[in-house]
C-alpha cells in the first residue's frame, strides 16, 4: 500500500444539520453533528494527518446507479407533499419512513457524503474516511424501509466496484443489511458480511444462514444472526471466527464498514447487549488488516451512547485512542445527559450467568452454519 498524506477524513457539513426526521421518529440525524462537536471538543479534528471535508449532494445519475428513475421521481414528489398510492406502495408515509420537508435533499446529501468518502479512499487521499451521516442500508432500488430512502452504502460500494476494486462490505448494525445484500447478491466483486440480531425477532426479517448469494455471488453474502442478549465476548468470538478468515480469503482492496451502534445495550429498538468496547476491539482487528476503510454511521437510537461510540471510533481512526487516556477525565466533553462521565468507553457489562450458556450455544451454531455454507466456497 502506498503512503497517503492523510490518515483520516471526517465527512460533514452544516447543511446536513438543516434537516431532521419528524420529532416523533426514533431516527435522529443530529447524531452526526453531536459527534463532530464531541471530537472537536477533544481536539481530534486537529492535526496534520487528518481533515474535515464537506460533501456535495449525489447527482441524479449517481443515485440511478442503484435506484430506479421512477422511485426517485416519487421520492421528490413526496417531499413536495404529493404522496399518492404509488408512493405508499414504495414504503413512503409509514412510521419508519415518514415524509418530511427536505427528505429528498437530505438523502441525496447524505449519499453524496458517502460517495465523497469512497472517492477519497479510492483515490488514496486518505486511509480512512468516516461519514456518520450515512449507512442507510435498508433502501431498495424502488422501495424505502427502516428509516432509509437512499441506499448510500450500496451506491458507495458500486462506485468502488466500478473502479475495479474488490470491496468487503461489513455491516455491524443490529438490523440486517437487506438492501445492500440485494444489490450484490449475484456478484463476487463485493462480499457482504452482516452480524445482526436474528430476523426471527427483528426488522427486516431477513439475514438467515441460507442467504448466501446466487450465481456468481454464491458464497459472497454472509449472515451471522445473533440471539437477544448477545454480549461482548460472544460477539467478538463470532467476529473472529467469521469475519477475519473471510477477509483474509477474499483479500479486498477496500473495506466498507457500516458502523451502526444499535447493538449497544439499552438501545430502545433492539435487544443485543454490547458495549462500545466490543466495537473498539473489532476496529483494532480491521485496522490491523491494513486496508483502506470507508466507514459510515447507521442505526443507534440511544443518541448519547451512539455519539460516544462514534467519537471513540474516530479517535481510533486518528491513532489517538488510549484506554488510560479516555477512561479518565474526558466526561466533561460529552452531553450532560450521558449516563457515563468517565470517558468514551462504556462500562463493562457482566452477562447473566443463567443466560450465557444459551447465548453461547446459539452464537456457536450460527458460526458453524457459516463455516458449513460459506467457508468451503473460499477454500477454508
Amino acid at each position: 500500500m502506498s503512503e497517503v498524506p492523510l490518515r483520516a477524513v471526517f465527512i460533514h457539513s452544516p447543511e446536513l444539520e438543516d434537516y431532521g426526521y419528524p420529532t416523533d421518529c426514533p431516527f435522529v440525524t443530529k447524531r452526526a453533528a453531536l459527534t463532530r462537536q464531541t471530537i472537536s471538543s477533544m481536539g481530534l479534528l486537529s492535526g496534520d494527518d487528518r481533515a474535515e471535508r464537506a460533501p456535495a449532494p449525489a447527482t441524479r445519475a449517481e443515485l440511478e446507479t442503484f435506484h430506479t428513475p421512477r422511485y426517485l421521481d416519487v421520492l421528490r414528489k413526496a417531499e413536495e407533499g404529493l404522496l399518492e398510492n404509488e408512493g405508499l406502495e414504495m414504503g413512503l408515509g409509514t412510521p419508519d419512513c415518514p415524509v418530511f420537508e427536505g427528505l429528498y435533499d437530505y438523502s441525496a446529501l447524505a449519499c453524496g457524503a458517502t460517495l465523497t468518502a469512497a472517492r477519497l479512499v479510492a483515490d488514496a487521499e486518505t486511509r480512512i474516511a468516516f461519514n456518520p451521516s450515512g449507512g442507510y442500508h435498508h433502501a431498495f432500488p424502488d422501495r424505502a424501509g427502516g428509516f432509509c430512502y437512499i441506499n448510500d452504502v450500496a451506491v458507495g460500494c458500486l462506485e468502488l466496484a466500478a473502479r475495479g476494486t474488490r470491496v468487503l462490505y461489513l455491516d455491524v448494525d443490529v438490523h440486517h443489511c437487506d438492501g445492500v445484500q440485494h444489490a450484490f447478491y449475484e456478484r463476487s466483486d463485493v462480499m457482504t458480511i452482516s452480524l445482526h440480531e436474528t430476523g426471527r425477532l427483528l426488522f427486516p426479517g431477513t439475514g438467515f444462514a441460507n442467504e448466501i448469494g446466487t450465481g456468481d455471488g454464491e458464497g459472497y453474502a454472509v449472515n451471522v444472526p445473533l440471539p437477544p442478549g448477545t454480549y461482548d465476548a460472544a460477539y467478538l468470538k463470532a467476529f473472529d471466527a467469521v469475519v477475519m478468515p473471510l477477509a483474509d480469503a477474499f483479500d479486498p482492496g477496500i473495506i466498507a464498514l457500516q458502523l451502526g451502534l444499535d447493538t449497544l445495550a439499552g438501545d430502545p429498538l433492539a435487544e443485543l447487549s454490547l458495549t462500545n468496547n466490543a466495537h473498539a476491539e473489532m476496529l483494532e482487528r480491521l485496522l490491523g488488516l491494513d486496508r483502506p476503510l470507508l466507514v459510515t454511521g447507521g442505526g443507534g437510537y440511544n443518541v448519547e451512547k451512539t455519539v460516544r461510540g462514534w467519537a471513540l471510533a474516530w479517535s481510533m481512526f486518528c491513532g489517538e485512542e488510549s484506554p488510560d487516556d479516555l477512561q479518565a477525565g474526558l466526561g466533561g466533553v460529552m452531553m450532560e445527559t450521558t449516563d457515563w462521565h468517565s470517558g468514551l468507553r462504556d462500562r463493562s457489562i457482566v452477562p447473566d450467568e443463567q443466560m450465557r450458556p444459551q447465548i453461547d450455544t446459539v452464537v456457536d451454531a450460527a458460526v458453524e452454519r457459516v463455516k458449513q455454507n460459506i467457508f468451503p466456497l473460499h477454500g477454508l
